[in-house]
């Protein structure tokens, strides 16, 4: 059902749509089956929360949102620009991802 995705958790990833375009992000967790990202520091919203152990005020706090990845880009490890991906063969003879910008394999 669902293809590989260009993105996995601990990339350094690009914002290319939406409110916070133009910024760039570690990537914190990937929802796969509804094809989004959880990216630290993007797409931040408010929460109410109830008082609890951990936050015994309670109030409202601020978290990540997650965002499609169509509109994430991976940053390309050389230039430090948003890339797009490709996957080959390496000697070894695993997949891997390489950036189309640099043709740096991406770890």
């Amino acid at each position: 059902m669902s293809s590989k995705l260009h993105i996995k958790k601990g990339d350094t990833v690009y914002v290319n749509a939406g409110e916070d375009k133009g910024h760039t992000g570690r990537v914190l967790q990937v929802l796969v089956q509804e094809r989004r990202a959880i990216v630290e520091g993007v797409n931040m919203v408010s929460k109410s929360t109830k008082p609890n152990a951990k936050n015994p005020q309670g109030g409202i706090i601020k978290k990540e949102a997650s965002i499609h990845i169509s509109n994430l880009n991976l940053v390309d490890p050389k230039s430090g620009k948003p890339t797009r991906i490709g996957r080959r063969k390496s000697s070894e003879g695993a997949t891997v991802r390489y950036s189309k910008k640099s043709g740096e394999e991406i770890k």
